[in-house]
Formats: C-alpha cells, sequence, structure tokens
C-alpha cells in the first residue's frame, strides 16, 4: 500500500464531519450560525427552533456538538439542559444568550452540575474567532471522548 493510500484511508477516517445541533427560537440567528460553521469548514449541521425538537433531535442522532440559545418561549435553556444530562447527552455544549454575563455564567454552573461538557457561554452574537475557537474544542472533545 503507498503512502498515499495510507493517508487517504485515515484521511476518511477522521472525515466524519462534526454533527452540530443549534437550538434557536429566532430563525434568523439559526440561519447565522448555520453560514458561519459553513465559513469554518465542514459540518453535519441541524438546526431547531423549539427545545421540544432539539430534543427529538438529541434522542435520535446525539451530535457531537450543541449550541444552545438560553432564551427561548417553549422552554428555557436551563430546563432544556436538564433534560439533555437526563437524556445522558455526553457531546459538548455551548452556551449563547443576549442576557448578560452573570446569567450566562450561573446558566454554565447549573449546567456543568448536571454532567454536561459546557465548553463556553457566549454573548449573541458570538463572534467567528470564538465560534473556530469552540467548534476546535468540541472536534478535540470528540475525539478523546470514550465510544459507546
Amino acid at each position: 500500500m503507498s503512502s498515499q493510500e495510507t493517508s487517504q484511508e485515515s484521511h476518511s477516517a477522521q472525515a466524519t464531519p462534526l454533527r452540530v445541533l443549534l437550538l434557536d427560537d429566532d430563525s434568523f440567528m439559526l440561519a447565522l450560525l448555520e453560514d458561519m460553521l459553513d465559513e469554518l469548514g465542514s459540518f453535519d449541521v441541524a438546526g431547531a427552533s423549539s427545545a421540544k425538537a432539539a430534543l427529538a433531535l438529541l434522542a435520535q442522532a446525539p451530535p457531537d456538538l450543541l449550541i444552545c440559545d438560553l432564551s427561548m418561549p417553549d422552554m428555557d435553556g436551563i430546563e432544556f439542559l436538564r433534560l439533555a444530562a437526563e437524556a445522558r447527552y455526553r457531546g459538548a455544549v455551548v452556551l449563547l444568550s443576549g442576557m448578560d454575563a452573570g446569567v450566562l455564567r450561573a446558566a454554565e454552573r447549573l449546567a456543568m452540575a448536571q454532567g454536561l461538557v459546557i465548553l463556553g457561554a457566549c454573548s449573541k452574537p458570538v463572534a467567528a474567532t470564538e465560534l473556530g475557537r469552540l467548534v476546535a474544542l468540541a472536534a478535540a472533545h470528540r475525539q478523546s471522548a470514550p465510544t459507546p
């Protein structure tokens, strides 16, 4: 086997795109986040505009990264994260909110107390460089996570 074939095989094994679930009740924010992810690379992105829809997606195909808004009308982000933890979601989480930094920090602590892996808590809109950094952390988390 040539070194090129070996390289291609190892690349294809690592080429599985990071699965990302976006949860935000604002369709503009969902589109913006999806566009930002497109700029960062190739990802398998799903979007949900309600916590109930996101919970269904978590059960069907758990993503490697969940990007979650905290303020939603049907169920707030804290309640959603509690239910995700109860469902044994083991991927990484990024919290987003238009609320003040104190609310973000409190939500981050609550989610970590539930056993979730929180990579960061960001004010909306998140900067592209920060999103890129968090996606890289999520990819590293996926590689280090034990397979089920």
